[in-house]
């Protein structure tokens, strides 16, 4: 069996934490990214090599890096790479036909990047191969609650391991969610396991103008120029003939607002969910908050609160409030405001860096290179840089010169000068950076060479 993860989405709804360049799939709540933990769960019924993830460019550098991290390696074939997003079938197909050109016909299972699913559910995913010869197998969640945030399927008649799908049902209001449990509806999980000659066979009679370009050529740029943006759902799964469901009576959740990220973790004596803060609480319950590492958060007298602090924004709203964060997000990028794409912390294939400081002529950043990693030989016409090593050992390029900087050591570089700055060790460079001039935007770059195919403007 194989398996596919799709990994290109946003997440809107865990902003500030989730941004467009560093979207809730990628962040680590725990000692892994909910990324890796798909990644891994994926192994119990694939090889490393038959795992497949679609994505888009600003964000397969997160995918390889953290599929490193893991001691494993993505072949390249194996990272799909979308133009641009056009919901998800044709992500979907995009990774089926990748599958079905590699290995023929296959069974495949599909998986979003960013739910929390336990382990054990692995093994029946893995027996419902037979029942996909047949069927178009999606998986519904035994409800914990009635959520409105999820849509709902009504099983039908038993097919053995599954059922097949009466109805798919759309996100409810609460009393209509209460209706939907006692009816014996599951939530809909968006997980599904389909082989590649029935989810094609299907395609085609649902949904031609997505099939049609598939299979009339390989580019994708052409593909995706034509085809709509559709779900998955929408498209085959609710118009098919040939849909079962099977259930999952497995710890799962889409994490998919800050709501359920309180659900999913420990609380403390008073049913408050804490991260990365040092709390003050008086008389508040219920509440989760989010801060900086050692920061003081003080409340006093409230309950059922959302507090998100980052360096550059600050989230509060009640807890049931929590599905209109992305509502900011919308209105955020009706102003064009750079806070909806990146954080103060940007993550590269080489590392990451974070802005201290800005202003219109100086930008202070604390830069951190992976082991072996090297930033590429790169030039600035606006802006000058000023370089002190805090931790490690730099190896620095400016012109034709290579030189070494140790910590507490410094070096310039002056604008119009060629640089480049990589770690020779085995242990992560951490420096300050101070740039200087009389423009500072990420733009002014111009790349010569990149060991990760980046080009100007990228």
């Amino acid at each position: 069996m194989k398996s596919l993860i799709l990994a290109g989405g946003s997440g809107t709804r865990l902003w500030p934490l989730s941004r467009e360049e560093n979207p809730k799939q990628f962040l680590k709540f725990n000692e892994k990214s909910l990324f890796q933990d798909t990644f891994l769960r994926c192994l119990e019924i694939s090889g490393a090599d038959e795992i497949f993830v679609v994505t888009n460019k600003e964000q397969r550098f997160f995918v390889s890096g953290q599929v490193e991290e893991l001691g494993y390696e993505l072949p390249p074939e194996n990272l799909l790479i979308e133009p641009f997003g056009k919901n998800t079938l044709p992500a979907i197909a995009f990774g089926m036909k990748t599958i079905e050109n590699k290995y023929g016909r296959s069974n495949v299972a599909v998986f979003s990047s960013d739910h929390v699913l336990d382990v054990a559910a692995m093994e029946i995913i893995a027996s419902s191969e037979e029942l996909a010869a047949e069927k178009l197998v999606t998986f519904g969640i035994a409800p914990g609650y009635p959520n409105t945030g999820y849509g709902y399927i009504k099983p039908g008649k038993a097919l053995g391991i599954g059922y097949h799908v009466s109805e798919f049902r759309e996100k409810p209001d609460k009393e209509t969610a209460v209706k939907y449990i006692a009816d014996g509806c599951l939530w809909n999980s968006g997980m599904f396991l389909f082989s590649t000659d029935l989810f094609f066979e299907e395609l085609k009679e649902y949904a031609p103008e997505i099939y049609g370009p598939f299979n009339d050529t390989d580019d994708i740029d052409s593909i995706f120029n034509v085809i709509p943006g559709i779900s998955v759902d929408y498209g085959i799964m609710e118009k098919s003939k040939k849909v079962a469901v099977v259930k999952l009576d497995y710890k799962w959740s889409d994490l998919g607002d800050f709501s359920a990220i309180y659900k999913e973790f420990e609380k403390n004596d008073e049913d408050n969910v804490i991260n990365n803060s040092d709390p003050a609480f008086i008389n508040s319950k219920r509440n989760l908050v989010h801060s900086k590492s050692g920061k003081l958060v003080s409340l006093i007298d409230v309950n059922d609160l959302i507090v998100v602090d980052t360096s550059d924004a600050l989230l509060i709203c009640p807890m049931e409030s929590s599905q209109k964060v992305k509502d900011v997000v919308n209105e955020l990028k009706t102003r064009k405001d750079e806070r909806t794409k990146l954080g103060q912390t940007v993550y590269r294939p080489w590392g990451s860096y974070s802005v201290h400081e800005k202003s219109g002529n100086h930008v202070i950043k604390n830069i951190t290179v992976l082991p072996g990693k090297k930033l590429s030989l790169q030039m600035h016409y606006h802006r000058s840089e000023h370089w002190v090593v805090v931790k490690g050992m730099a190896c620095v390029q400016v012109n034709e010169k290579k030189f070494f900087v140790r910590p507490g050591e410094s070096t310039f570089i002056r604008a119009g000068e060629k640089h480049r700055l990589s770690n020779p060790s085995k242990v992560p460079l951490e420096i300050i950076e101070v740039q200087l001039g009389e423009y500072v935007a990420e733009d002014d770059i111009v790349r010569f060479d990149d060991d990760f195919g980046r080009k100007t403007g990228e």
